[in-house]
C-alpha cells in the first residue's frame, strides 16, 4: 500500500519543572515539536515525532527539521509505506544529512506498518522482553542544594536512577555530586553527564576527586579523542551518548574498547530503523543500553520505549519519560509509571490513539 498524504503539525510543549539548564549555561524553556502524519491508500495511519532541546543540544534546530521535512515528503507520495528501509535508503539519496529531520517520517512509518499488521513496534523489533523498561530522571544544573532537593522530590515520585547534570566548573560540580549522592539513598543509581563540556584535565580531576564515590560517567568530553586519552584513567563505567551518531561511531569505539555502554537517540541518528541497526550491534558486543531522544511527548516516548523493550532486559541501562516532563499531550495512552520504570500502551504500532484536531490547522500538506 502506497503513501497517499503526509501532514505536519507543530506543538509547543512547556516543561512542567521550569527552566531547563544544562552545561555551559545553555538551556530551555520547553519543547518545539514537528508531529508527522503519514496517510496511506487504504487509509491506514501512523504518526511520528521530532523535537529537538532548543538549537544548541545536537546538530539540529526545529525550523531546520520542518524545512527538510517539507522537502523531502512530497517526493515520498506514491512509495510503498511498508518498505521502511527503501524509504531510508531514498531520504538519504533525497537530502544529504539531516538525520534529525528524518526521523519522525521513519517513526510513522513503523506506527503505520505496525497499526496495519496488529503488531507492537516491540513486538515488531525484536520481541519484547517483559512488559516495562527502567526510568531515570535527570536534575539540570543549580545550586548543589537545589538539585538535592530536585533529587529528593524525584526518589519520592518513584525514580531509582538519576542523571547529574555537570560539565560546568569541576569543583562545583564535585559539589553537586557529593549533594546529590548524600540526598538519596544508596542503592540510587546515579549518572554523571557532562553532555561533552570538559576537556581531558577537567574529566581526570573529577575521577580524581570521585573516586570514593560510585557512579557512572557520561560524555565527559566533546570529541572522541578527548574521550579516548582519557579512557585508561577512568576506573568506573564510560558512556556514549552525543558521539554516538552512527553505526561508524559505534564500530570505531568497539574497535578502541572505548565504551562501557551507549545512548542512543533517535532524532541523532535518523530515527527507529537506524536506531535497531546500532542498538543489535551493541547489544551483540554486551554493552549497556540506552534508547531516549532529543525530546517530545506520548508519541516520540511511545516509539524509543517499545525499541528499548524489546532491546534485551539484561543489556538495559534506562529511559526517559518525557511525557511527563511537559504539560501538554499529543496523544491518549496508558504509560504505567510506577517504581522507578514505565509500562508501555497496549495496541498496534506505537499503542496510542492520535486525535490530530488537538493540533490545530496543519502547517504542511502533501497529497498525491
Amino acid at each position: 500500500m502506497t503513501i497517499a498524504s503526509i501532514r505536519l503539525f507543530r506543538q509547543w510543549q512547556p516543561f512542567r519543572d521550569g527552566t531547563y539548564r544544562c552545561s555551559g549555561g545553555r538551556s530551555a524553556e520547553g519543547f518545539d515539536s514537528t508531529i508527522v502524519e503519514i496517510i496511506a491508500r487504504d487509509g491506514t495511519t501512523g504518526y511520528g515525532e521530532m523535537a529537538p532541546l532548543g538549537s544548541f543540544y545536537d546538530p539540529a534546530f526545529a525550523e531546520g527539521a520542518r524545512a527538510a521535512m517539507r522537502e523531502l515528503a512530497p517526493k515520498l507520495i506514491g512509495e510503498p509505506s511498508a518498505g521502511i528501509e527503501a524509504i531510508n535508503r531514498r531520504m538519504d539519496l533525497l537530502l544529504k544529512g539531516h538525520p534529525y529531520a528524518k526521523s519522525a517520517i521513519d517513526m510513522a512509518l513503523w506506527d503505520l506498518a505496525g497499526r496495519r499488521c496488529g503488531l507492537s513496534l516491540a513486538t515488531m523489533t525484536g520481541g519484547a522482553e517483559g512488559d516495562s523498561v527502567p526510568l531515570y530522571r535527570s536534575l539540570a544544573q543549580a545550586a548543589p542544594d537545589a538539585m538535592a532537593a530536585r533529587a529528593q522530590k524525584y526518589v519520592a515520585e518513584g525514580y531509582r536512577r538519576l542523571q547529574v547534570k555537570i560539565g560546568l566548573d569541576v569543583r562545583e560540580d564535585i559539589g553537586r555530586l557529593e549533594a546529590v549522592r548524600a540526598a538519596t539513598p544508596s542503592d540510587t543509581v546515579i549518572f554523571c553527564d557532562a553532555n561533552g563540556s570538559w576537556g581531558t584535565a577537567d574529566t581526570r580531576q573529577f575521577l580524581l576527586a570521585t573516586r570514593s564515590m560510585d557512579y557512572t560517567l557520561e560524555q565527559p568530553c566533546a570529541t572522541y579523542e578527548e574521550n579516548l586519552a582519557i579512557r585508561h584513567t577512568c576506573d568506573r563505567p564510560l558512556i556514549l551518548d552525543e558521539t554516538i551518531d552512527g553505526i561508524d561511531a559505534l564500530l570505531r569505539a568497539l574497535a578502541d574498547s572505548l565504551v562501557d555502554g551507549i545512548t542512543i537517540k533517535l532524532a541523532r541518528v535518523g530515527g527507529l530503523t537506524k536506531a535497531r541497526l546500532i542498538r543489535d550491534v551493541a547489544a551483540a558486543r554486551n554493552l549497556k543500553i540506552t534508547i531516549e531522544d532529543t525530546g517530545g511527548a506520548q508519541i516520540d516516548t511511545a516509539a524509543y520505549s517499545g525499541l528499548m523493550l524489546s532491546t534485551p532486559a539484561g543489556l538495559r541501562q534506562h529511559t526517559v519519560d518525557f511525557q511527563n516532563w511537559v504539560t501538554v499531550s499529543n496523544a491518549r495512552a496508558d504509560f504505567r509509571v510506577a517504581n522507578g520504570s514505565m509500562g508501555l500502551p497496549d495496541g498496534p504500532g506505537l499503542g496510542l490513539e492520535v486525535d490530530p484536531v488537538a493540533f490545530g490547522e496543519p502547517i504542511f500538506v502533501c497529497a498525491a
